[in-house]
């Protein structure tokens, strides 16, 4: 069954400072073995102007849960989460899996 993992990423204390090693991270990301496509977001802020829960988001696609859960275990995942953790920005991952039409 197609896989997807999403990470939501919360707020960063310094959004310029995040933004700037973020493109490094996304980077990464897109070198996981097994990856189809990747979807990159950033969260708007609520209408009042005040800031979501969470600042970006990033879903990677997988044809498989078993492809998913092998891509997070390489190296470059390893350093692609090493490099997500060292923004001092947390995160939530999810797996999920995608209905098909």
């Amino acid at each position: 069954m197609p896989t997807k993992i999403t990470l939501i990423i919360d707020n960063p204390a310094d959004p310029a400072a995040f933004e700037e090693a973020y493109a490094e991270v996304e980077s990464l990301a897109r070198r996981l073995p097994g990856l189809r496509r990747t979807e990159a977001a950033k969260v708007w802020p609520k209408e009042d102007g005040t800031p979501t829960p969470a600042h970006r988001t990033l879903d990677l696609y997988f044809d498989s849960y078993e492809d998913a859960s092998a891509a997070v275990a390489t190296p470059v995942a390893g350093e692609f989460f090493q490099r997500l953790i060292g923004t001092g920005t947390p995160f939530t991952g999810l797996f999920s899996e995608i209905a098909e039409d």
